[in-house]
């Protein structure tokens, strides 16, 4: 059996998020969007969530953007959900960036985000609209209190702590 080691850091006051990932690496999961406004759309990505350009393809086909390692999003040229989406994609962060994030698309698109908010499973979760009508989710996950609700709720779905 092989072990692996997680990009995601351990939760905590001091955790770091790791950065771009910036080797080629076959992707086990990926979300494509179309996007109507190609340089609009991965401009929102980059300053607004963090991403970087891996790769863009000459002519605007697709733009590869990526955050951390296996945070892959391919944006291709098209026609955007009519309505904001009711499923959503996540992608994990460290608390220290919610804030920041948030700042950051809400410059960009003002009404873009909903959040942070403290969910029940023991993580902070913002919640944004992207220009693509996409709904992306960024959550960190906080240090688990083995006295606290979140513990309990874990421990009553039978998750060992």
């Amino acid at each position: 059996m092989s072990t692996f080691t997680s990009p995601v850091p351990l939760p905590g006051p001091d955790a770091v998020a790791p950065g771009i990932y910036w080797e080629i690496y076959p992707m086990p999961m990926f979300v494509t969007l179309p996007a109507r406004d190609l340089e609009a759309s991965k401009d929102f990505w980059i300053r607004g969530l963090g991403f970087a350009d891996l790769f863009s393809a000459p002519g605007g086909q697709v733009t590869h953007l990526r955050r951390w390692a296996f945070q892959d999003v391919l944006l291709v040229p098209g026609v955007p959900a009519a309505s904001p989406a009711v499923q959503s994609v996540s992608f994990a962060a460290v608390l220290s960036e919610l804030s920041e994030i948030t700042v950051r698309c809400e410059e960009l698109v003002p009404g873009c985000t909903s959040g942070p908010e403290v969910k029940p499973w023991n993580s902070v979760e913002l919640t944004v609209s992207t220009p693509e009508n996409a709904r992306v989710t960024m959550t960190a996950a906080r240090p688990l209190d083995p006295a606290g609700p979140e513990a309990a709720n874990l421990r009553a779905l039978g998750i060992p702590l």
